[in-house]
């Protein structure tokens, strides 16, 4: 006799952690925000922090969040906030959706080093400097539990090469976007599916 799959447990809160020098009030960010606010089940807190350029900083400064979202928190980050995403997700048993995450991204970082950025958000002013490299590396999870994760991919993402992603993330619930780019720009189509891997469901004015 086959038994119906366990329901998954209900995300208590939202952690929204953006990508490499973006933004707390990214387009993404506010989507995600707006999401928590238009549950079934009333509305989810959420935090959507501006994380510093710093690795360790934004590690430190989102896992302080996580206390005020509850026991169960649902992860989401995109790019670099993925991979900071997946390294809470490991630390604290919580499960993620990754947008377009980071893989390894120490060796990403390393091409960049003395490279300068302005924050558009921000307009704090940086360059990459060897301890940015050395910080991830020293993040990076010895191993990844895929059954923790949602990971949206975009097909034509022109920043990382998505099947680095695919390949890390093996056996993890995976959806492809055809032609979808690094910003994944239709992230409003996928909100359902976001919210359902916190075991939530957007209204029917918002699914």
């Amino acid at each position: 006799m086959l038994t119906a799959p366990a329901a998954i447990p209900a995300a208590t809160g939202v952690l929204y952690l953006h990508g490499f020098n973006s933004g707390s009030d990214s387009p993404k960010a506010r989507l995600v925000a707006s999401g928590c606010d238009a549950l079934d089940a009333g509305p989810l807190p959420c935090a959507t922090p501006q994380l510093p350029h710093r690795p360790n900083q934004a590690l430190a400064l989102a896992e302080s969040l996580l206390a005020t979202l509850g026991p169960r928190p649902l992860l989401v980050g995109s790019s670099m906030g993925g991979f900071l995403a997946s390294c809470l997700a490991e630390r604290h048993d919580l499960r993620g959706v990754l947008i377009n995450p980071a893989v390894r991204p120490a060796g990403l970082v390393a091409s960049w080093l003395g490279e300068a950025f302005v924050n558009d958000y921000t307009g704090e002013r940086f360059s990459i400097e060897g301890a940015h490299r050395d910080e991830l590396a020293g993040l990076t999870p010895a191993r990844l539990d895929p059954r923790r994760y949602l990971v949206l991919l975009g097909t034509a993402d022109e920043t990382l090469d998505p099947r680095d992603a695919a390949a890390a993330y093996h056996g993890a619930a995976m959806i492809l976007q055809p032609g979808g780019d690094h910003g994944f720009s239709a992230l409003a189509d996928f909100l359902p599916a976001l919210f359902a891997h916190g075991g939530h469901r957007l209204n029917d004015d918002n699914s």
